[in-house]
């Protein structure tokens, strides 16, 4: 993580009930966690959808994936809610994201992205950072796009809880 003039911390958000991490920054990039936190290491992660459950905290926010792709070239994505318009250069792509009030949950298809911004083929998830100003409740990558039902609770923005049934008994003298 990488703080100058803002903080990261755990703590419980009061609308899901969930332990989450707030990242929190008077300039969105002087405060980010990254993973992993070495720029030399890899995630290697293969997997095409990037899913996150993000709150809207009213301010700008922006998060950066880094990805390789079959030409053997490092391109990032960077997201934010900051500009209104996609731009494209040779190695970064620059995407508007625009966030419903309160909690987010946050599709990408890398597969897709890599290939309409770059016209080449994603192969695998390298480094991701996230910026201030959010909750964050979970990054997660999947194959494909999968519907709630197949979700485990963790994943899921808000999770049904089961109703207690009370049964009342009346005594019978």
């Amino acid at each position: 993580k990488q703080l100058k003039s803002g903080y990261v911390k755990r703590l419980t958000d009061e609308q899901i009930q969930s332990l989450v991490l707030e990242i929190i920054g008077s300039n969105v990039i002087s405060t980010y966690i990254s993973c992993p936190a070495s720029e030399q290491m890899s995630l290697g992660i293969r997997l095409p959808y990037l899913n996150m459950l993000v709150k809207n905290l009213k301010k700008y926010f922006s998060f950066e994936v880094q990805i390789l792709d079959d030409k053997d070239v490092t391109r990032r994505f960077r997201i934010n809610n900051i500009q209104t318009f996609a731009k494209i250069n040779p190695y970064i792509c620059y995407l508007p994201l625009n966030l419903s009030p309160g909690w987010n949950h946050i599709q990408l298809n890398l597969a897709h992205y890599t290939k309409v911004s770059f016209n080449t083929c994603y192969v695998e998830t390298i480094r991701i950072a996230v910026y201030a100003n959010c909750r964050l409740r979970r990054i997660y990558f999947a194959d494909r796009v999968y519907p709630d039902d197949e979700l485990p609770s963790e994943y899921k923005l808000f999770v049904k809880k089961k109703k207690k049934s009370i049964t009342s008994q009346e005594n019978t003298s």
